[in-house]
């Protein structure tokens, strides 16, 4: 029969999903493709699959790990393979303008941001939001890649100019306008197969600090892998959570062919909705699904032994 067939370049953010499919009983093996070889020649195995490839490999020294994955995902498209997150999902997650194009697309609202390459033009984008205070990020990011927040063109000045700038790897870094919540919270929202599984309210009242969780070291608070800091929970679950935006991210990750997704976005002082992040890499917070009983990965780990049960039921069938 067929199985399971993971495609990643990180255990630590994989582990979480492979103990929920023994839980389950459900076969499967891992693809770790931070380096290695594709027969573009030959058929690939019978079994879904599913890619958790992450834009910021490059972090832990698998810099063309993407790259490998983008070619075993077309591969296996090419060969009529369920794919779930696969080429086009792979393309979002490396590119934030490729991200606020799609959302934008749909009548999605984004911040306003600029593109560019090369530190004067960096410059330049900023000077063009008209004083207004900013925040600098990776194109291709993850884990907060390059995220800093500005109040004065002096002070990118110093940054960008300075030994604390960071060159994203593809050399493209965004400029964007910055979105002041009221409450100092950005409001995430889980997508497993494709729906709406709940929202969580990640606080950011301590501005742009360390995620505390081992597994996940980056630059801001927007990693939704984390614990609690003086005894007040960053992240919780928002029981009971609805809003339209909810409806426009589902035709988002069905026109974009992305099954599993965590959509964030933030509300300035007049309730506007202003979303800036697709991660198709998404991460769970144990602590906030513990205080309320809902847990991604298991989601994740059903809707990939319901679609393996299909496959081997329409493969019966067939033969």
């Amino acid at each position: 029969m067929s199985k399971i067939y993971i495609i990643h370049e990180n255990s630590e953010w994989t582990v979480h999903l492979t103990k929920r499919l023994e839980e389950r009983n459900l076969p499967y093996e891992e693809w770790f493709l931070d380096e290695g070889t594709v027969d573009l020649s030959t058929v690939p195995p019978d079994g879904i699959f599913y890619s958790r490839m992450s834009a910021s490999a490059h972090t832990r020294d698998h810099r063309y790990a993407p790259e490998l994955a983008q070619a075993v995902l077309l591969w296996l498209e090419s060969h009529g393979r369920k794919v779930f997150n696969g080429s086009r999902a792979l393309q979002l997650e490396l590119s934030k303008a490729a991200q606020y194009a799609a959302l934008s697309a749909l009548g999605i609202r984004t911040p306003r941001t600029l593109a560019a390459v090369g530190k004067d033009q960096i410059i330049e984008a900023a000077s063009s939001l008209e004083g207004r205070s900013f925040i600098t990020k990776h194109n291709r990011a993850g884990k907060g890649l390059g995220v800093q927040l500005f109040h004065s063109l002096e002070a990118l000045q110093t940054y960008v100019y300075g030994p604390a700038f960071e060159e994203p790897v593809d050399g493209i870094t965004l400029v964007q306008e910055y979105i002041k919540s009221p409450e100092n919270y950005i409001t995430r929202c889980e997508f497993v197969g494709g729906k709406f599984l709940y929202a969580v309210r990640v606080d950011t009242s301590e501005g742009f600090e360390l995620c505390p969780a081992d597994a996940c070291q980056i630059g801001d608070l927007f990693c939704p892998v984390g614990e609690e800091v003086y005894n007040k929970p960053k992240f919780q679950i928002i029981e009971g959570f609805t809003n339209p935006i909810i409806q426009k991210y589902e035709q988002f990750l069905s026109t974009n062919h992305i099954q599993v997704a965590g959509i964030e976005f933030i509300q300035n002082e007049d309730g506007d909705i202003f979303t800036y992040d697709v991660n198709t890499n998404t991460n769970y917070n144990t602590d906030a699904e513990a205080r309320v009983g809902i847990y991604g990965m298991m989601e994740v780990a059903a809707f990939l032994g319901n679609r393996l049960e299909e496959l081997n039921t329409s493969t019966v069938s067939y033969s």
